[in-house]
């Protein structure tokens, strides 16, 4: 199942992005953490990235919609977010990854090709969403190191509209497996 994986800061428009995507036919896996946050927020608990177990329900929510997602057999898939960015999250947080979470990531060989979708210049605050701009910057740059070091190739999508967006992310699809499909 080829797949690629759409990561950047709070805010920066991967979803609207995804969105996108999926209208236009593409299978899309859903990000995990927002959904994790939401649903222990409405069971009562205000801030449940503070949760020791945080980044271990993330993941086991992720692993489901990767699993989900490889019905689509040879289809196209994008990820919202990856196990990758769970790690950032806990850098950020100044959490210790589970090792399961290490383990997932060192297993990761399909989606090597990570589309870095750049802030578009402010955050809006949502419940799950408490970051400031300045501070999105900051997880911006731990996501990209973290993905550097893991080792994943890192196409950047600049800020701007959301068409050209989605259309910088269909070209270099198209040109990557033009590329394959000559090797």
């Amino acid at each position: 199942m080829p797949g690629y994986i759409l990561t950047g800061a709070p805010g920066s428009g991967k979803t609207a992005i995804l969105r996108h995507l999926e209208v236009d036919g593409h299978p899309v896996v859903e990000e995990a953490a927002t959904d994790v946050i939401s649903l222990h927020q409405a069971l009562g608990l205000p801030e449940p990235w503070r949760e020791p177990d945080f980044a271990d329900r993330v993941l086991d929510l992720q692993r489901r919609r990767r699993r989900r997602a490889e019905t689509h057999g040879a289809e196209i898939v994008f990820h919202d977010r990856s196990p990758v960015c769970t790690l950032a999250l806990c850098r950020h947080l100044g959490l210790t990854p589970p090792s399961a979470l290490l383990d997932e990531i060192e297993g990761m060989t399909t989606e090597r090709t990570v589309f870095f979708v750049r802030n578009q210049g402010f955050v809006e605050a949502t419940a799950a969403r408490r970051i400031s701009f300045e501070e999105s910057i900051v997880f911006e740059r731990v996501h990209e190191l973290t993905y550097r070091e893991a080792g994943f190739d890192l196409v950047d999508v600049p800020a701007g509209p959301l068409a050209t967006r989605v259309a910088t992310i269909k070209q270099t699809v198209d040109r990557l497996h033009a590329a394959k499909a000559r090797t």
